[in-house]
């Protein structure tokens, strides 16, 4: 290892901008290289920090690695590059542009080593993945990154107001473990919040990431949620009130998730979900409970990415994303069938897969500090999670009743990305050691029991036959589930609407009074002061003279008497 004073992320960033400029080789060599040479640089840092920059009276630190920084870098980097394979030859310079400084910027995070360069990493985020957002190329996909860009603008301004006050409380600007009581914290812990998709604002996860295209919905659904678990595992470790916030996020995400017919929302849902297993882990705050958290992020970012280029790749062939619209596709499209099951095995923990090693670190953790009902909840979570991802998203996209639909398994490029993901689905689950070794705590867990094993396979089992034995209740139809967004998107609207008619129809009125008034004006000075008004007769001089005599006299009256 090096001590190196620039931030691997910068890599991404800065690389993202030479893209526009080249063409054919050289641009798919960038796409694929920058991502590459960015987790090389990942692994060459040696632990601490390696640079310092002056700003204002601080010294910023940029360059921070720590072990669960490094982690959290190595995924982000392995995501862009199987994100850049997936859109290598299908998506727009200008998504790949900001897909890529938006994984640069998240790259940034995991090595800040002050609040005040994580902010400016996080803005960046911010910025890149509403462009993602945008070269959906549709007007849903305008509005929808039109959304997003507000909600996590709202999002920075408290983090920012949190750092702010936290800098002017302590003097210190160093990014490490925080409490949430006092109020400058609370305010960077909702920051933080905001971007992890946490309630009341979870919405935006669904509403804006299936407006993407389809190798752009592959890079949302890594970054901007996944950092906020990194920035939650340093500064918030051992909250309480995060047990209860991600229990919240894994049931609300399932309840959604049942209820939808579009795949891609589905997956979306499935993130809140996903997410608050993790927050809740972070929550509880022990070794195992931390590298629960960190190791089932790593996984999910593979298999939630796999499942979405599963999902993109029926989309891009078909142009139909609704379930009811989908079915029978395994006929024609078998290789892309099978990396959709592979990752829903994955999500639903199934053994030998990613999620059953990275998972049960996390439920184990709940078991071992005595928290029953935090685990039973967890377990039954885990049973939702086989129900909307592991089994509806696969049946209703590829098997269920024949669409007639027979289009072909998608391009090289995609089906190469998927493949890699889908091995290390399956390697992770078969040698998680690998995976333990990156974790920042000691593992000393053996999820291979037969316990656990027997266990698992139960709660699947059980999972798999209530979702046949219900399948009628669980065919989709051709509606629409409301969600808290409809507050922000349709009932402020309508309230803002109602709000500007009033002050409309007030101006108005207050308009034509004032003209009336001022009419009203014009037309006494005109009676008075007009060619005939008293005002503007002529009077003969006599009598002007004996005007002026009169006032004299009675002024001379005045003096005397006083």
């Amino acid at each position: 290892m090096i001590d190196l004073a620039v931030p691997p992320g910068l890599v991404l960033v800065l690389g993202a901008f030479l893209l526009p400029l080249v063409k054919d080789r050289v641009r798919d060599g960038l796409i694929l290289g920058l991502p590459l040479l960015s987790l090389l640089l990942v692994w060459l840092i040696a632990d601490g920090s390696h640079a310092s920059v002056n700003f204002l009276d601080y010294r910023l630190a940029p360059v921070d690695s720590t072990v669960a920084g490094r982690l959290f870098a190595t995924v982000f980097s392995l995501m862009a590059f199987a994100g850049g394979l997936y859109g290598l030859r299908q998506a727009r310079t200008t998504e790949l542009v900001a897909a890529f400084v938006y994984a640069g910027s998240a790259i940034g995070v995991t090595f800040a080593g002050d609040l005040i360069t994580l902010f400016m990493f996080w803005e960046i985020m911010a910025l890149g993945s509403t462009v993602v957002i945008w070269c959906g190329g549709t007007e849903t996909a305008y509005r929808a990154s039109f959304r997003y860009l507000l909600i996590h603008l709202l999002g920075g301004v408290v983090l920012m107001v949190g750092i702010i006050g936290h800098i002017a409380q302590t003097g210190e600007i160093t990014f490490t473990a925080m409490r949430p009581d006092n109020l400058a914290d609370a305010l960077i812990l909702a920051g933080f919040l905001v971007n992890a998709g946490a309630p009341p604002l979870s919405a935006w996860i669904a509403d804006a990431y299936p407006e993407a295209s389809p190798s752009g919905a592959v890079f949302l659904s890594a970054f901007t949620t996944k950092t906020a678990v990194y920035a939650l595992l340093v500064g918030f470790a051992g909250t309480e009130i995060l047990v209860w916030i991600g229990l919240y996020m894994v049931f609300y995400g399932i309840l959604y998730a049942l209820l939808e017919n579009d795949m891609r929302r589905i997956l979306a849902y499935s993130i809140v979900n996903q997410v608050g297993f993790m927050v809740t882990a972070i929550g509880i705050g022990t070794a195992m409970a931390l590298n629960g958290a960190a190791a089932h992020a790593f996984a999910h970012i593979i298999y939630k990415a796999l499942l979405l280029m599963s999902a993109g790749s029926v989309l891009m062939m078909t142009g139909k994303r609704k379930c009811t619209d989908l079915g029978g596709l395994f006929q024609s499209m078998p290789v892309t069938a099978f990396h959709g099951i592979v990752g829903a095995l994955a999500i639903s923990a199934f053994p030998f897969t990613s999620g059953f090693v990275s998972k049960s670190l996390e439920t184990q953790a709940a078991a071992d500090g005595g928290l029953v009902i935090v685990w039973f909840l967890l377990m039954a979570a885990s049973a939702g999670v086989f129900l909307h991802a592991g089994i509806k998203f696969p049946w209703f996209v590829f098997f269920q009743k024949d669409s007639g639909l027979r289009p072909p398994d998608p391009p090289a490029n995609l089906r190469w990305a998927m493949g890699l993901f889908s091995f290390l689905c399956i390697a992770i689950g078969l040698i998680p050691q690998a995976l333990y070794a990156l974790l920042p705590y000691p593992v000393d867990y053996q999820p291979y029991t037969v316990s656990h094993l027997v266990s698992q396979f139960q709660l699947l089992l059980f999972a798999g036959f209530a979702f046949f034995a219900m399948l009628s209740l669980m065919r989709r139809t051709l509606t629409i589930s409301l969600d808290l967004d409809w507050f922000y998107r349709r009932f402020f609207k309508e309230i803002v609407a109602e709000f500007t008619l009033k002050t409309s129809e007030a101006r108005k009125e207050l308009e034509a009074n004032s003209i009336r008034k001022l009419r009203l004006f014009v037309a006494n000075l005109y009676e008075h002061h007009g060619p005939q008004g008293v005002l503007a007769r002529t009077s003969p001089t006599g009598i002007v003279v004996l005007w002026v005599a009169v006032l004299l006299g009675v002024n001379l009256l005045l003096y005397y008497i006083e």
